[in-house]
């Protein structure tokens, strides 16, 4: 098929790998534009089809969309990208350049003949601007410093992850301290009261003062009533500040069935999700604890000694750490304790790789994924769309803390969910700010 008229204003955009493992159809999202995959990104895909994690469902389905694409065109050809408004996209072979990024920096690698497919691009389509898109960024600096213009991928990042930060928790001051009275008497009031014209986030906290007394306070949506918040146990575990108390209330509030707590290490994240999980054990069938696998040094557990339960123990046992702590609460005697034990052996509380639970269903579970800012948006969805009924989620982790090479505080699944979810009527953001491990954690966090 010809290809359209070129037009000046129209961009080229060259896709690294990582974009497209990132989202299978970022091919898609660039509008009128044109598109260029090199052969080499081809070549890496077939490596990553295979197997069960995200990045090789995405390989596949990208195969499958270019091949519907193309149908039985040639794909070194620009062929349309389907709909009125796109450009069109080819595959491109493996040039010979005048300038080759593979000499000049004395290494023959993939990643170079990415270089090497922008550098014809920009030689041969003078009139063009051409782009190397990348999620990697040192990808993006070579590509700068022979001055190719590149940039990331930027479909669903989050424009201004600030907003993030307050989104869930207000302090509102000089509230009519009869209204703070009538909480702590009554246990509600009516939202208008309080809050006058002010727009209400659903399943919004308050921490509302006046110059007599404060009280804790719950937005409920569906009676557009202030409920009081009081501090309360959860197998023992009792909040140490007003973020932990609104935390532990969402987590087992009924009416919220999809709760995200973001704040850096030792605010008690993890801790408060599975304390308030074992405080709703009779609720539900089974009690999910589950994290990604982010690999030292981005190697395969392949690389690491012993057989699978071996290579997978170090990554589960700050999980296992957290449920010994709520353990240690009780003496061994107790039947606390000694419930504890027994959920464990009988399957009914489950702590695995969160590729090992993906695919299953999720009906009648209690399901907390710790560490989520190392999760894609995709597998963010994928996860929340397995929900069945009676199922409540809970995701944690710290969105400035990321471990995988190709995700920043800004495309990360846990900024994703934050941004697209919140003022939902089943959702609830909290953000934990104190560190409550200990005064040598929190000289960490604050310090150094």
């Amino acid at each position: 098929m010809p290809r359209a008229r070129a037009d000046k204003d129209r961009k080229i955009f060259v896709l690294d790998t990582s974009v497209i493992l990132y989202a299978h159809n970022s091919i898609m999202n660039f509008a009128e534009h044109d598109v260029v995959i090199p052969i080499t990104v081809l070549e890496e895909l077939d490596q990553f089809k295979k197997g069960n994690d995200t990045k090789n469902f995405e390989a596949r389905e990208f195969i499958r969309l270019l091949d519907k694409l193309s149908k039985d065109q040639m794909i070194h050809n620009w062929t349309p990208l389907n709909g009125k408004t796109k450009g069109n996209f080819r595959v491109l072979m493996n040039p010979e350049n005048q300038i080759n990024a593979n000499e000049i920096f004395g290494e023959e690698k993939n990643d170079h003949k990415i270089l090497n497919a922008a550098l014809y691009l920009k030689q041969h389509e003078k009139n063009r601007k051409v782009i190397l898109v990348s999620k990697d960024i040192n990808l993006r600096l070579k590509a700068k410093s022979l001055e190719l213009l590149a940039e990331d991928y930027e479909t669903g990042k989050i424009k201004n992850i600030t907003e993030l930060e307050n989104t869930g928790k207000y302090v509102l001051e000089d509230v009519d301290p009869e209204a703070i009275n009538k909480l702590y008497e009554v246990g509600y009031i009516e939202a208008k009261a309080v809050l006058g014209t002010r727009k209400r986030k659903a399943n919004a906290y308050y921490i509302l003062k006046s110059d007599k007394n404060s009280v804790l306070a719950y937005f409920n949506p569906e009676e557009n009533i202030l409920e009081r918040v009081d501090k309360k146990l959860a197998y023992n575990i009792k909040p140490k500040n007003a973020e932990q108390t609104f935390a532990l209330d969402a987590i087992t509030n009924p009416r919220i069935r999809l709760v995200s707590i973001q704040g850096v290490a030792g605010t008690g994240k993890t801790l408060l999700a599975l304390a308030g999980a074992l405080e709703q054990r009779r609720d539900y069938k089974q009690i999910f604890l589950a994290r990604p696998i982010v690999p030292l040094s981005n190697k395969d557990i392949g690389y690491l000694p012993g057989d699978i339960k071996s290579k997978l123990n170090p990554y589960m046992e700050p999980l296992w750490d957290n449920l010994k702590f709520i353990q240690n609460q009780y003496k061994e005697t107790d039947k606390e304790f000694q419930k504890i034990t027994e959920l464990v052996n009988q399957e009914k509380l489950v702590i695995q790789p969160l590729a090992y639970i993906r695919g299953r269903s999720l009906s009648n579970i209690f399901f907390i994924v710790d560490e989520a800012q190392n999760l894609t948006p995709h597998e963010i969805k994928t996860i929340i769309s397995r929900a069945g009924e009676n199922t409540k989620i809970v995701f944690t982790g710290d969105v400035f803390q990321i471990d995988t090479p190709y995700l920043d505080s800004q495309s990360n699944g846990l900024s994703y969910l934050i941004d697209r979810v919140k003022d939902h009527p089943l959702y609830a953001h909290i953000k934990l700010e104190k560190g409550e491990r200990s005064e040598l954690a929190n000289l960490a966090n604050e310090l150094l």
